[in-house]
């Protein structure tokens, strides 16, 4: 067996920051809503679509980038940082010169095709890097640009007055993701010669029966996670603001929900790598999917006990993701791998936008979480199927 490659930590840890750089894109147009509110008096369909927007985006650029297999034709590293550079410059229009929703949805849907272009490949650029203890290494990955998705809260809690300057300080945020990944980092050892264009990839992924039952998982959870982490922030700004808490404590309370999924991801990585992806998963999703059924009972309580139960959602929820990739990486053809992670994403984020939109709707905020609670059931039953099927040995050599 090839010996570890000595500099796979420093390509680590230089990746995880340029995800996170990037990735706090995401959210910049969410964290900045009440203020929107304020200014352009959102309705709440208006509210929802500024989210839903980026969700749709991203769909539309990972269905382009799979068709094409974009992500094992061309090299990634250029792909991320051209993707990012993009998808900062949007966000910078969106900041500088945007004042109504309809031309800011349209700019949060072209961010989304952006990122599609710095997500899935940034995980193939650390499968090249890493085969003993891929899942610790994608989970450090996915804790990362969770810490990056959590990032515009932050800024929108100690940062500018003017929602404005906080879209700018996030969108060069974004351009050094691209930076670092451009100048610093380089594929790993593992990197196969770039495939061939073949468009029937897109359906023969889904012929894997292994990839297919850990993509049906990575469904489940994605119908729970974005419905999650668009409306927690919500949520808490409603319950918090019925008890008279400072408005900051809101902000910074949704940061951490969210940031705590970083934590999770890289506890689960280190887990599944020891005692098992299929279980590991099966677990948090459990564990979140038991936060969709009580974090409402809470709603206009203690702040305090809210944000605790917020915070275990907040890592749960998250931090199966890296796995059912990692699963895919090993199950999968490992010419097309780029392709497969792209296509798993782009169902996966499409079924995000139908549970966004569900949850907005609903309208009362005791009951609006449950409805994501049949996600991570279904994802479960995969995984556990998926652990009974022959191809699971080839999971983290042999611990399914």
């Amino acid at each position: 067996m090839t010996e570890p490659h000595p500099r796979r930590w420093q390509a680590l840890a230089l990746l995880s920051l340029a995800e996170l750089l990037g990735m706090s894109l995401w959210f910049s147009g969410s964290a900045v809503v009440p203020a929107l509110t304020r200014e352009w008096q959102l309705s709440p369909s208006q509210i929802s679509w500024i989210a839903i927007a980026v969700q749709l985006g991203f769909v539309a650029g990972t269905l382009i980038s799979a068709t094409l297999n974009l992500p094992d034709i061309i090299s990634s590293r250029h792909l991320f940082a051209v993707s990012a550079f993009l998808g900062a410059a949007v966000n910078v229009i969106f900041g500088f010169y945007v004042n109504d929703p309809s031309t800011a949805i349209l700019l949060r849907f072209l961010t989304g095709v952006c990122l599609a272009g710095v997500y899935p490949p940034g995980m193939k650029i650390m499968a090249t890097w890493f085969r003993e203890r891929r899942g610790m290494a994608l989970g450090v990955l996915v804790g990362a640009l969770t810490m990056g998705k959590a990032t515009p809260y932050l800024v929108n809690a100690v940062g500018s007055a003017n929602w404005r300057t906080n879209i700018l300080f996030v969108s060069l945020l974004a351009a050094a993701g691209g930076l670092v990944v451009l100048l610093f980092v380089e594929d790993g050892p593992y990197a196969l010669a770039r495939a061939k264009f073949d468009m029937s990839q897109i359906v023969r992924v889904f012929s894997n029966r292994g990839v297919r039952l850990a993509s049906f998982g990575y469904f489940g959870h994605m119908w729970e996670l974005y419905g999650m982490w668009i409306w927690i922030p919500v949520m808490i700004r409603s319950s918090l603001a019925l008890r008279n808490a400072n408005p900051e404590l809101a902000e910074v309370g949704s940061f951490i929900v969210i940031a705590a999924g970083a934590i999770g991801c890289v506890v689960a990585g280190l887990l599944a790598d020891r005692v098992g992806r299929t279980l590991v998963t099966s677990w948090a999703m459990a564990i979140s999917g038991t936060c969709c059924l009580v974090i409402g009972l809470l709603y206009g309580g203690s702040p305090v006990l809210l944000l605790l139960v917020a915070a275990i959602w907040g890592a749960t929820v998250v931090a199966d993701s890296a796995q059912f990739s990692s699963c895919v990486t090993e199950l999968g053809d490992p010419q097309y791998i780029g392709t497969a992670l792209t296509i798993q994403m782009c169902i996966g984020f499409l079924l995000t936008s139908v549970s966004i939109e569900i949850v907005g709707k609903i309208g009362d905020w005791r009951y609006a979480f449950m409805i994501l609670a049949p996600g991570p059931l279904f994802g479960v039953i995969s995984m556990l199927r998926l652990r009974q099927m022959p191809e699971a040995v080839k999971i983290a050599h042999g611990r399914r």
